[in-house]
């Protein structure tokens, strides 16, 4: 007897073992995506004028009616402390990352924003908070859309191409961007380890894939990381299968960062010598999630995308 299901866009089968005869440049077999996600003055903060403060940091802890002096301070770390040991590490290894800054964060630290350019990073957009999009009405999204690419851009001195929301996207996300232009690809989805291309309103849009368990937000609340060697040898041991996949087809792996996690003391030996065991490996790209979007559409022989 059939079974009455409600109807569902979702796809379960993906590439079903048949990706495209996409190959990354110079015959790479993996495609490295360092993320650095910059949050710190975009968590919900009474003081910022704010509906409620952010609950969410190296334990839970929530406080009501007034400012949240200990959650300031805690963010702050990660552009005082955090991002110096980040940036050194990533210079170091020479790894060009992606910054998926909220713009709110951007614009009360314009200057890591300025050092991350001159260094080589991706500015991405993260959102104007550090908030879910899941619930929002479709204007505010619009209007939060083009604030936070208006302000990103005024710093950076070009406009963000890629967008990555907190949690949950809502089900108008992905078609605002389009219809906004300029977004050449979205990170809002979890459930591949290759890029794949949508059609929004008539485009190729292009699906980043993001992952949350190579990411040091594991330190955080389950706490499955504690020691930063447990960071690095998860980190390698998912390095490992995918380049090893990597023989055959393409594969992508994000690593995701925060400046107020990853750049605790304890912690970015994790990321360095993770580092270290993927740049010693040959056939391994370390790109931008521009650069892997624009490689992904090439492969595919999609027409150049450019600032529309």
């Amino acid at each position: 007897m059939p079974i009455a299901l409600p109807p569902t866009d979702r796809d379960f089968r993906g590439y079903a073992g048949n990706p495209p005869p996409v190959r990354w440049p110079h015959g790479a077999r993996l495609a490295v995506s360092v993320v650095v996600n910059v949050e710190e003055g975009a968590e919900l903060n009474l003081a910022m004028g704010d509906e409620r403060n952010e609950a969410i940091y190296e334990v839970t802890d929530l406080v009501e009616g007034a400012p949240n002096l200990c959650m300031e301070s805690h963010f702050t770390y990660g552009t005082r402390a955090g991002w110096p040991r980040v940036r050194a590490a990533l210079k170091r290894h020479g790894v060009a990352a992606t910054m998926n800054c909220c713009a709110r964060a951007a614009a009360l630290s314009p200057w890591l924003i300025r050092e991350a350019v001159a260094d080589g990073h991706e500015i991405s957009a993260h959102g104007w908070r550090w908030e879910r999009q899941a619930n929002m009405g479709e204007e505010e999204e619009r209007e939060i859309i083009a604030r936070s690419t208006g302000v990103l851009a005024e710093i950076a001195g070009t406009p963000p191409v890629g967008w990555h929301s907190r949690s949950s996207a809502s089900m108008n996300t992905r078609r605002l961007l389009v219809e906004h232009g300029g977004f050449l690809y979205d990170s809002n989805a979890y459930d591949d380890d290759m890029p794949y291309v949508l059609d929004v309103c008539g485009r190729p849009h292009v699906v980043l894939p993001y992952a949350f368990d190579t990411n040091d937000m594991r330190f955080f609340n389950s706490h499955a990381f504690v020691q930063g060697e447990d960071f690095a040898r998860y980190c390698i041991a998912a390095f490992d299968r995918l380049y090893e996949e990597g023989k055959d087809a393409p594969r992508m792996m994000s690593v995701g960062l925060h400046l107020r996690i990853m750049g605790r003391p304890a912690r970015i030996g994790g990321l360095e010598a993770f580092l270290a065991h993927a740049a010693s490996m040959p056939g391994v790209w370390f790109a931008r999630r521009d650069e892997i979007a624009h490689s992904w559409r090439a492969g595919l022989g999609l027409p150049g995308w450019s600032l529309s």
